[in-house]
């Protein structure tokens, strides 16, 4: 045996039907495919439109939206008023701006910002 064959990997071999093979993409399928826009991908981006616009009409934001921090959310917290922005448990949060209380404003994955209270708030 020379060197080289002792430190190969093995790999198992997954044995695939006939039908299978026939239906596998070939690589220009897969080139179209990564230019394509998920028509979810549109309706997302104008639903994070959607809010940013409520977002600095309501907070009376006129600042360049910029990310300070990230943080993670200790507990469910329920929302009581419109700009508060409701938790769950292990939410990662961005942090866009501090307030002179004790709250920040915050943006979940959804796109929508409220106040968050920094007790309910891990930083990492």
């Amino acid at each position: 045996r020379e060197k080289d064959d002792k430190y190969k990997t093995w790999m198992p071999k997954f044995r695939v039907a006939k039908e299978d093979k026939d239906q596998r993409k070939t690589s220009d399928d897969v080139e179209r495919k990564i230019f394509k826009v998920k028509k979810s991908d549109a309706e997302e981006s104008k639903k994070m439109e959607k809010e940013e616009k409520f977002f600095r009409k309501t907070f009376m934001y006129d600042k360049e939206i910029k990310v300070i921090n990230t943080a993670t959310a200790e507990c469910s917290v329920p929302s009581k008023r419109r700009v508060d922005l409701p938790l769950t448990a292990g939410e990662q949060l961005d942090v866009i701006d501090v307030t002179e209380g004790s709250a920040v404003i915050c943006r979940n994955s959804e796109g929508r910002y409220g106040y968050v209270l920094v007790e309910h708030l891990n930083f990492r």
